[in-house]
């Protein structure tokens, strides 16, 4: 079994059918009381998870800077 997630700070954020997996095994064990919050995600917390997730690490890597000044053309 392989569970996906994606740390945010100090949540995890996962793939719906990962979440009802985890849940339904969680279930088996014990008693399961789930409060989900069903609002929007906020600007501020999209952005937070655009920082910290990890899926805009490639940016850094020096092979991805390939442009200089004297590419394209002024607009």
């Amino acid at each position: 079994m392989k569970i996906h997630a994606q740390l945010l700070g100090s949540n995890v954020l996962l793939p719906r059918r990962d979440w009802d997996l985890l849940l339904g095994l969680a279930r088996r064990r014990d008693e399961v009381e789930v409060r989900m919050e069903t609002d929007e995600v906020s600007t501020t917390s999209l952005m937070k998870l655009a920082e910290e997730g990890g899926a805009f690490d490639f940016w850094r890597d020096d092979g991805e800077d390939v442009y200089t000044l004297e590419d394209g053309e002024p607009v």
